[in-house]
């Protein structure tokens, strides 16, 4: 893989550290501010809606720009908003901050995702999707518990801080990183299609379908992991710290889960989606079944955090795959799936917290979300996953040689008629 992509992944670990950083951080904001936990709580559904909006605008807006302006104007806004929000005295400067930076991280993920597919071959977009979201899973891993202690020990302004400052080596390695080549693409891309045209994608199924199903995967997955400590705590009887160790455990499961669908999702993603797909459902009824077992419920957080976080890349691939006539908005697409699914899972697991007994609602959120995903993607396979072209050719070529090397021995080994009549 490029080296190039490792810097994105970089961003996008920064990013993805200050997304998840206020699930630990929202009691010491309230405070800070005066304001309720409820209305505090508000800064991670504004980012969240940021990101929704952020992803297709910004990749509009951005479409005729070289990606490598994009991608650094991208991180270097997203710093700015941690200043403002490090420095400012008021709640409502640090809740617009919160949606800019929303705003920024959506059009440097969809920029980051589209200039991905660029540096790798044109068979190897879900490598290149593995190693950028392997930076989100080692936010989880690392970085949201870094946050944490940092916050505890200087204040919730320091962890701002820190990421402000992590932004700025990771806007240097870019504008020296990222090659030429994928900025020209960027370029040519942008010019040899209309805004109009690439929209216009969104009415083709095999591009529908695939962003559908992402969506609700994710929306399972964000669900749980959203409402993981009270069922660590109400259902489990476990005690407040275990919280993170159900949370490292899943963070390093989606890490596993994204390295493996990414060596698969390119050559065998029907094997991801389906196999994967049937083993999700099962472990989210699993987990909702033997949640007052700890040690089972520790062992399913880890099962599905890689199962989720596999199955979810390997159709976020298969949306890049099927952008293809929309270079410059395929990324925005993926983004946006991702993010509706982020968003929509954790509202409908919070209307299901009371419904169902000992918090296990969003665990039911999880398991009609990822087997409606299933029922849709079973029917309409070739479409969401259709045979590699590559195969295709691969088999063409290996026909044809064949029949070369066949032919030519053919050659060698027929004699050749004798000639007749007199040279002249």
């Amino acid at each position: 893989m490029p080296f190039a992509l490792y810097l994105l992944a970089l961003v996008v670990f920064v990013m993805g550290t200050s997304e998840f950083m206020l699930a630990g951080l929202v009691p010491d904001i309230s405070a800070s501010f005066g304001v309720s936990v409820g209305t505090a709580g508000l800064l991670t559904s504004a980012f969240a809606a940021g990101m929704v909006i952020g992803a297709p605008a910004m990749a509009a807006l951005t479409r005729r720009l070289p990606v490598q302006a994009t991608l650094v104007s991208c991180v270097l806004v997203f710093a700015l908003t941690h200043v403002v929000g490090a420095l400012t005295r008021d709640f409502t400067n640090l809740l617009i901050a919160r949606v800019v930076a929303a705003i920024a991280n959506a059009g440097f993920v969809a920029a980051a995702l589209a200039a991905a597919t660029r540096l790798v071959a044109v068979d190897a977009k879900g490598r290149a999707v593995s190693v950028l979201l392997a930076g989100t899973t080692v936010a989880t891993v690392a970085g949201v518990p870094a946050g944490a202690l940092l916050g505890a020990a200087y204040g919730w302004q320091s962890t701002f801080w820190a990421v402000a400052l992590l932004c700025v080596p990771a806007a240097i390695g870019i504008a020296a990183g990222l090659r030429t080549s994928a900025r020209e693409s960027s370029r040519k891309a942008a010019s040899g299609s209309s805004l109009r045209t690439e929209l216009g994608q969104l009415a083709s199924p095999r591009l529908v379908l695939p962003m559908l199903t992402a969506a609700l995967v994710n929306a399972g997955t964000f669900a749980v992991l959203t409402f993981l400590a009270p069922i660590v705590t109400d259902t489990a009887h476990l005690g407040p710290w275990w919280v993170s160790v159900a949370l490292v455990l899943f963070g390093v499961g989606s890490f596993v889960g994204v390295t493996v669908a990414g060596r698969l999702s390119d050559r065998r993603p029907r094997l991801v989606i389906v196999a994967g797909g049937s083993a999700l459902v099962l472990g989210w009824i699993a987990l909702a079944l033997s949640a007052t077992n700890p040690a089972a419920l520790l062992g399913l957080v880890f099962a599905q955090g890689a199962l989720g976080f596999a199955v979810g890349s390997t159709l976020i691939t298969r949306v890049l795959y099927a952008a293809t006539d929309a270079p410059t908005m395929a990324g925005s697409y993926a983004t946006a799936a991702l993010n509706v699914g982020a968003v929509a899972g954790p509202v409908v697991a919070s209307a299901a917290l009371g419904v169902v007994p000992g918090a296990l609602g969003p665990v039911w959120v999880a398991v009609v979300a990822t087997a409606t995903a299933l029922l849709i993607t079973v029917p309409f396979l070739r479409l969401i996953a259709p045979a590699p072209s590559g195969a295709a050719g691969r088999m063409r070529g290996a026909a044809a040689s064949a029949s070369e090397s066949l032919h030519g021995r053919r050659d060698r080994t027929v004699p050749r008629a004798p000639r007749t009549g007199t040279r002249r």
